[in-house]
């Protein structure tokens, strides 16, 4: 029964942190018993027990239970077959999506080297504007996970023709996380490829995009200053924040803090 694989997978995770704190007593359960068993029910064929797989995997990884032998040998392999050019649609969106949450909870050689150059073909998937916008919608992510040198390299070509799409929705999402892919890019690409880039997007036809580009205007035009002088950071939520000089907390210690957070991403038009 679906329903029984489905409540199966939603213990896994508590079951595995129970099998690490008593590691001692059992050492090798959770990769020779558990692990195997979330890796089948990403193929499962029920709709339901593959989300329960893939949400188990994601909590798995976030928790650091995964050993770095299983993700490259077990995990990753299945994700590429699931995601390859002949797989069936409703796999390969699921295989994405989930391929674009793991990115920020695994090694920047492992994304490098294993998920990004599927990345970027999926980025080109011409029968499904679907893994376009999955792929459009996380690419900050993708480029923070693989930091400035793969970004320059492969993915700022790409971030290209996701702005240039023909579908109004891809472009508005690459409107959306400008910033995240600005923020991992040199000065001098900023200057040169991604500013032309941002004025065809707030020059689009379509206003939905015209509206991100310029709600995310101010958190590009943030990357360009000196972290160090203007007191910029990324957050780990994503978001670009302002900290305060010394002086301007001390000057309102008796008031309510005054942090300015700009988000970066995620601004649905309405």
């Amino acid at each position: 029964e679906p329903t029984v694989r489905t409540e199966l997978m939603e213990q896994i995770p508590p079951i595995a942190i129970f099998l690490q704190e008593s590691r001692p007593k059992f050492p090798t359960a959770f990769f020779e018993y558990l692990m195997p068993i979330v890796v089948r029910y990403l193929t499962d064929v029920n709709n339901q027990v593959r989300k329960a797989g893939q949400e188990a995997l994601l909590i798995l990884l976030e928790q650091d239970l995964v050993a770095q032998s299983d993700i490259e040998n077990k995990v990753c392999p299945i994700l590429l077959d699931l995601s390859a050019p002949d797989s069936d649609d409703e796999y390969k969106v699921e295989a994405v999506n989930i391929i674009c949450k793991m990115a920020s909870m695994l090694s920047r050689t492992t994304v490098e080297h294993m998920l990004l150059p599927r990345f970027c073909e999926l980025c080109s998937d011409g029968k499904l504007f679907q893994v376009r916008k999955i792929c459009a919608a996380n690419f900050g992510d993708i480029c923070n996970a693989v930091g400035q040198e793969a970004t320059e390299r492969l993915l700022i070509p790409k971030f290209f023709e996701l702005c240039s799409d023909s579908v109004w929705g891809m472009r508005k999402a690459c409107a959306e996380c400008f910033m995240a892919v600005s923020y991992t890019t040199s000065p001098e690409v900023r200057r040169s490829k991604l500013s032309p880039l941002f004025i065809s997007l707030i020059s689009d036809t379509c206003r939905w995009v015209r509206q991100a580009a310029f709600q995310s205007l101010g958190p590009f035009i943030s990357t360009f200053a000196n972290p160090s002088s203007a007191g910029l950071y990324i957050r780990e939520d994503g978001t670009l924040s302002i900290r305060p000089s010394a002086q301007d907390v001390n000057s309102n210690s008796c008031q309510p803090s005054n942090n300015i957070t700009l988000m970066s991403s995620n601004a649905d038009a309405t």
